[in-house]
C-alpha cells in the first residue's frame, strides 16, 4: 500500500512555514501574477520570497510545487516562460500546469523539471491523461472533484502516471478551466488572469433593515439577513431570484466544503498517490490546523490504526461539509 503525499496550500510565506511545520509532505503556491489561478492582491510569492521559502521547505524535507495553472492569452506567453525559468532556477520540485504550450516549453527547455497536470486541464479519461504523459512527460494528474472512488480506482489501473485528488476545502464542481462567469461580470478571466471574483470588484451594501447585499461589480450575488454571516460574492455560489421560486435559491451550487476525511482508507486502497488540501486564500491558522489533522490521520491509517480527526466544521465554507462525488457508487 502506497503512503500518499499530503499536499498543502500556501498563499503566503508565513502560511508555507505553517504548512511545513505542521507536517506537509509538499506545499503548493504561486507567483504574484496571472500565471496562477489565485491571483489576488496580498497573496502569493515574489521571486525572492519563493527562493527563501524553497530553502526553508527543503531544509525540513518538504517539497515545493508551483501552480502555473492558467492559460496564457495571445501575445503574453513570455510571463509564463519566465515563471517556468524561475521555477527551474530555484529548484522547485514540480510545476502544476494546465496549458499545453506551457507544458511543452517546460519539457523542451527544462527537461529535468517535473510536470504535474492541473485540475484546470480537466483531464479525466485514460486517453486524455495518457496523451499528456506521452507528449509532455507529465508525472502526476490532479483529478477533477467529480470523480468517484470506483472511477479513480479504475483510472489508476489504466494510466502511466501518479494521481492526486482533493480531500478538503472548496467544493467547486464547475468544469475546471472552462468557467466564464467572473469574466462575464468583471471582464477579468479566472482562467487567463487568475482572478475569480477579484477584490476590486467586490461590494458590500447594507440596507435600512440591516440586510447585507454582496455584489460583484453591479451584480447582486447574494443577500443576507441581520443574523447571517455574509459570504464572499462568488457567482457560482450566489443565491438568485426566480419567478418560479419563493425567495432566493442557489442556481449553480450551494457554498459547502469538501471533507473526505472518512474516505481516506478507501482512497489509499484505490491507489491515490497524493491528497490535496484546498485553501491558498485561507489564514496560516487554518493551514496549521487542517494540515496537522490530516497529517495525523494519514499516519494513523498507514500504521493500521483508526484515524482521529479534529472537528473541522468550523473551518469549512458555509459551515456545511460533503464527501461530494467521491462517495457516489456510480457517476451519472
Amino acid at each position: 500500500m502506497i503512503k500518499p503525499e499530503l499536499i498543502c496550500p500556501a498563499g503566503t510565506p508565513a502560511a508555507l512555514r505553517s504548512a511545513v511545520d505542521a507536517g506537509a509532505d509538499a506545499v503548493y503556491c504561486g507567483f504574484q501574477n496571472a500565471t496562477n489561478a489565485r491571483n489576488f492582491t496580498g497573496l502569493n510569492f515574489t521571486v525572492p520570497e519563493l527562493e527563501k521559502s524553497v530553502a526553508y521547505a527543503h531544509e525540513r524535507g518538504t517539497k515545493v510545487l508551483i501552480t502555473l495553472n492558467t492559460f496564457p492569452p495571445a501575445g503574453k506567453f513570455d510571463l509564463w516562460k519566465e515563471a517556468v525559468d524561475n521555477c527551474a532556477r530555484l529548484g522547485v520540485d514540480a510545476i502544476i500546469v494546465a496549458d499545453i504550450a506551457v507544458a511543452h516549453y517546460a519539457k523542451t527547455h527544462h527537461p529535468d523539471l517535473r510536470i504535474h497536470l492541473s485540475v484546470q486541464a480537466a483531464a479525466s479519461s485514460p486517453e486524455a491523461i495518457t496523451y499528456y504523459v506521452k507528449e509532455f512527460g507529465v508525472k502526476r494528474i490532479v483529478l477533477p472533484r467529480i470523480m468517484t472512488v470506483s472511477e479513480i480506482r479504475g483510472l489508476v489501473e489504466e494510466i502511466p502516471c501518479e494521481v492526486e485528488t482533493f480531500i478538503f476545502g472548496n467544493h467547486g464542481l464547475m468544469v475546471e478551466g472552462r468557467c466564464s462567469l467572473t469574466n462575464y461580470a468583471t471582464g477579468l478571466s479566472t482562467n487567463m488572469d487568475g482572478a475569480c471574483s477579484p477584490a476590486a470588484c467586490v461590494k458590500y451594501e447594507r440596507d435600512a433593515d440591516d440586510n447585507m447585499s454582496t455584489k460583484l461589480c453591479d451584480y447582486t450575488i447574494d443577500r443576507f439577513g441581520p443574523n447571517e454571516t455574509a459570504g464572499y460574492p462568488t457567482i457560482c455560489k450566489g443565491r438568485y431570484k426566480c419567478d418560479a421560486r419563493d425567495g432566493g435559491y442557489y442556481a449553480f451550487e450551494e457554498p459547502i466544503s469538501l471533507n473526505a476525511s472518512d474516505m481516506l482508507p478507501e482512497l489509499i486502497n484505490a491507489g491515490v498517490h497524493a491528497f490535496k488540501i484546498e485553501g491558498r486564500q485561507r489564514s496560516r491558522a487554518y493551514v496549521k490546523k487542517v494540515v496537522a489533522a490530516f497529517r495525523e490521520a494519514v499516519d494513523s491509517i498507514m500504521a493500521g490504526q483508526e484515524p482521529k480527526l479534529a472537528d473541522l466544521v468550523a473551518l469549512t465554507e458555509g459551515q456545511k461539509q460533503t464527501e461530494g462525488a467521491l462517495k457516489t457508487k456510480k457517476w451519472r
